[in-house]
């Protein structure tokens, strides 16, 4: 079986080598080809392009981008014209992959495609589904909540499971190393993995974070290494102890290890869930995209962790009320109440059990739903 797979963020990155992995678990003589990051090279793929060139997030982003994105979206219909693939999957970027399968399906109108990550019209442009429709046969949900709004809008989807809960925890070793480099207590600041997130953020973070650490708080800046440096001259403006951190042994036990920590929404909320560390949430948009999503935006919160536990228990600072005195306020308030930080672990522990802890893992679970589509078309 040969499959074109593509990915376009560093998320959907790790997503696609967890499902290469389960797919050559359950179909040995499967092969890969298309676009990846460096997870999915480790499971063999050759990526036609550097990733890279589509992590690219808003509107105002994406506009000096156009003509490279075009590009690359015809160079990968294309590709799939000549691979001849027994099956398309796209993860996430939908963007950029619905774009790719409108072509590929003009060229080849029985193409079987899966998109992994359903797209979030229970929070903005419900439509979405329903144009998505025509391209797709078969969604694999993150959220147990999403398969009925794709079944409705035509397609068949299985909830997977989220793979954050099959994600590694830190080991004591790696605590220990941690620990003997930096003893103090630990707060983790998240300003964001892209660098348009940084920009934004960092400042504000910092700002937020030098009215409330207290006196023996260390706060670690974990980050990915494409925007370590980028990281360090930010928080080297900080009037707060900080350091950043970019190796993973180290990220997973400040996780671990953390009181606390103000983080830019996304996926990062689930990830301090699993580690059961109370956070803040604060994230603002260019302001062109953050007016277009005020309009667009169906929800209260944007949490996940809110979303899944369906509770209110993490703070939010979102869009004009990402302002420092806001954050710092929110942040002295849950470091100052233990009935909060019980309530916000309360809901970590249903967020992490209704995402799948304790099944099997996602990765595979994807795979065995790709493998059930492929039977059922075939049947």
């Amino acid at each position: 079986m040969k499959v074109f797979v593509i990915a376009g963020e560093p998320s959907g990155d790790r997503l696609g080598a967890a499902l290469m992995a389960g797919l050559r678990e359950l179909e040995p003589e499967v092969t890969f080809t298309g676009i990846g990051g460096e997870a999915m090279a480790a499971q063999g793929l050759a990526s036609r392009f550097a990733m890279s060139d589509l992590s690219v997030m808003g509107l105002a982003e994406v506009l000096p981008r156009i003509a490279l994105l075009r590009r690359r979206i015809r160079e990968t219909a294309q590709a799939i014209a000549d691979d001849k693939p027994d099956l398309v999957i796209t993860i996430d970027s939908p963007d950029f992959c619905l774009r790719v399968l409108r072509l590929a399906r003009a060229a080849r109108p029985g193409l079987p495609v899966v998109h992994y990550v359903a797209p979030s019209v229970w929070a903005w442009r419900p439509g979405r589904a329903a144009k998505m429709a025509p391209l797709v046969d078969h969604v694999l949900a993150l959220l147990p909540f999403e398969p009925p709004y794709m079944e409705a809008a035509g397609m068949s989807c299985d909830f997977v499971g989220h793979p954050v809960v099959a994600e590694p925890r830190a080991t004591q070793a790696e605590i220990a190393a941690l620990r003997a480099r930096i003893p103090d207590r630990i707060w983790l600041a998240l300003p964001g993995s892209r660098r348009g997130e940084i920009a934004r953020h960092a400042p504000r973070f910092g700002a937020a974070l030098a009215q409330v650490v207290p006196q023996g708080v260390r706060v670690l800046v974990p980050t990915v290494a494409a925007c370590a440096a980028q990281m360090r001259a930010e928080i080297a403006r900080w009037s707060v102890p900080a350091r950043v951190i970019d190796e993973a042994a180290d990220k997973r036990a400040a996780f671990a290890e953390a009181e606390l920590a103000l983080a830019a929404s996304g996926t990062v909320s689930l990830e301090l869930a699993a580690n059961a560390t109370p956070m803040v949430i604060a994230y603002d948009l260019n302001p062109v995209t953050r007016a277009l999503a005020k309009r667009l935006i169906r929800l209260d919160t944007v949490t996940l962790v809110n979303l899944v536990s369906e509770t209110r228990a993490i703070p939010e600072c979102l869009g004009r009320e990402c302002q420092p005195d806001r954050i710092a306020a929110h942040l002295r308030a849950l470091s100052a109440s233990p009935s909060a930080r019980v309530a916000q672990r309360q809901a970590m522990q249903v967020t992490m059990t209704r995402l799948g802890q304790g099944g099997d893992a996602p990765g595979l679970r994807a795979a065995r739903s790709v493998l059930q589509f492929l039977e059922r078309r075939a049947g």
